[in-house]
């Protein structure tokens, strides 16, 4: 009798972390498996440890090994860190994308909106509806979340069913979309769930993640009791939140302005596939001016401190078209997601010296979160009742306490495991059972680099304690043709003595030469060498810092 084929799962990324979602799974034996790719997304940079790099994403060299296997890629929803690697990595990959209609355009805006996007064809599957992949047969289940058409996935296997529960929340009251599918849900519990691999982000607050009807009517309350004008920022896939601020608008008799390119575009996207169905259309930055103070709001991106993005322009007051002055107010309609706290502070800084009132969700119930709290997720284990549970989406606490939550919810087996760890799901017990490649790949302006690269490393050392150059031009008899050249960059003028830093390394480099033998001075590599150990030292002598060095020898 034939072995049953294993099912198999493998996150490389999104666990340990917040961001870069990649999961797959795998149905077969060890020697061959078919496989399939649950979201390719994105986190992001950060100046103080990656200077230069825009987006990092997941190690992909594992599905390109097995791209021939690789059956396809399926999107729970289309937020950045579950979609945003994919105009980048799929070239490497080809396979087919599957994905409901709302996460489909936005794709296709975003990819219009690309310099030289490949062309990616997505096959477009009706929320609740059922598709086969190989031998996947894979549920769209809706959930409540922050940007329409979230999917929790039900994976049906010969192994059993797997629920990929994504992104999501429940909320009875959502002002714009499905709730999360209770009844389905049970169903499945029914049926019988063999894991529940499950979003954790919240999994350390009590209670229940508020509903969005609520923030609705706190902006309600806050636009029409503003004086002056008023600014919202938010995520711009925020569609339910975008729909809240025009019904503010309207109910205080203000025109809304869109301000910001990433903004248009899923407004744009939400209009074309009925999102906005009955909401006023809005108006271009060029009318703002024109506008009387009491009858023009301004709904902005920027929420997370990007320095390109329209608030920070208006916080700077370097926007062509949008100002604020004393008595206007912002409302920030989001949280600061960790590592932007400092960008983000910088542009309420700079609103509060200008004179304007900034509301953020500290004063005011003007962001709820997408995610389940700790009550969320016991009525989801209670629905689903699955015999293990696997805590992704999350830091190392959130993946903690969503463990320790789901043991003591009863459920018989719960699995905590790193990026790259290869879990047997089924049948028989289950248990991580060996590892795949997995790791980080940067963006560095349009060029993908590993977490190994050289320039990547070199720009963060740089970064930290500039760097020194020194041109020496030789003959070949070992002699000097001209006083070296030494040019200092991020490094400080002069020492604690009030010394030239240029001339206590130009003297290291000439004492480093005249002291070199000839038949070293001869020898170009040796010569840089030698130099480029004493200018490292000489500057930690007198800096503390040992800057990279870059000797370049001429031999004429």
């Amino acid at each position: 009798m034939a072995r049953p084929d294993e099912l198999v799962f493998a996150p490389l990324g999104g666990v340990g972390e917040i961001g870069m979602n990649l999961s797959i799974y795998g149905l077969g034996n060890r020697h061959q498996r078919a496989w399939l790719a649950v979201d390719l997304g994105v986190s992001f940079g950060d100046e103080e440890h990656l200077p230069g790099i825009d987006l990092i994403m997941p190690d992909i060299s594992f599905l390109e090994k097995e791209r021939k296997n690789l059956m396809g890629l399926v999107l729970t929803h289309a937020h950045e860190d579950h979609f945003g690697a994919i105009i980048d990595l799929w070239p490497k990959l080809k396979c087919p994308i599957y994905a409901t209609r709302f996460s489909a355009a936005l794709f296709e805006a975003k990819c219009a909106a690309e310099r030289n996007a490949p062309e990616i064809p997505v096959t477009v599957v009706p929320s609740g509806g059922r598709v086969d992949i190989g031998p996947f047969n894979v549920e769209f289940i809706p959930v409540a979340h922050s940007i329409p058409e979230a999917h929790a996935l039900a994976i049906h296997t010969d192994a059993g069913i797997v629920l990929h529960t994504g992104d999501w929340k429940i909320d009875p009251t959502p002002t714009l979309g499905a709730a999360t599918d209770e009844k389905r849900l049970r169903e499945l519990g029914e049926e019988g769930v063999l894991a529940l691999i499950g979003d954790s982000t919240n999994a350390v607050r009590d209670g229940r993640s508020p509903s969005e009807a609520e923030v609705a009517r706190t902006i309600i309350d806050l636009v029409k009791s503003a004086k002056g004008r008023v600014a919202v920022t938010t995520f711009a896939s925020n569609v339910a939140r975008v729909k809240a601020v025009a019904d503010a608008a309207r109910a205080a008799d203000r025109e809304v302005v869109v301000v910001g390119r990433a903004m248009e575009r899923v407004v744009q996207v939400a209009r074309e596939t009925g999102y906005l169905e009955g909401v006023q259309n809005f108006r271009s930055p060029e009318v703002y001016g024109h506008l009387p103070q009491d009858k023009v709001l301004a709904l902005c991106t920027g929420s997370q401190g990007e320095p390109r993005a329209a608030l920070a322009r208006i916080a700077n007051d370097d926007h062509p078209e949008i100002t604020l002055n004393r008595g206007d107010s912002v409302i920030f309609s989001s949280r600061t997601i960790p590592g932007n706290e400092k960008a983000v502070g910088s542009i309420i800084n700079n609103l509060v010296l200008q004179g304007v009132e900034v509301i953020t969700d500290r004063d005011a119930l003007v962001h709820v979160s997408g995610h389940p709290r700790r009550d969320e997720l016991r009525d989801m284990i209670s629905w689903v009742k699955p015999q293990l549970l696997i805590p992704v989406h999350g830091e190392a606490l959130h993946l903690h306490e969503h463990a320790k939550l789901a043991r003591a919810a009863g459920v018989p087996r719960v699995l905590v495991c790193r990026n790259g760890d290869l879990v047997k799901l089924g049948p028989g017990d289950p248990g991580i059972v060996g590892e795949v490649p997995s790791g980080r790949l940067y963006k560095d302006g349009t060029i993908l680099e590993d977490s190994k690269s050289r320039a990547v490393i070199e720009r963060r050392r740089m970064a930290f304690s500039g760097c020194a150059f020194v041109a020496i031009a030789m003959t070949a008899q070992g002699e000097l043709v001209d006083e070296p050249e030494v040019d200092l960059v991020g490094i400080p003028d002069k020492n604690r003595a009030g010394e030239t830093f240029d001339d206590i390394v130009f003297d290291a480099v000439m004492s480093t030469i005249e002291g070199l033998p000839r038949a070293r001075r001869r020898d170009p590599d040796a010569l840089a060498e030698s130099v480029r150990r004493a200018v490292r030292a000489v500057i930690n002598e007198h800096w503390g810092k040992k800057p990279p060095c870059l000797v370049h020898v001429l031999t004429v």
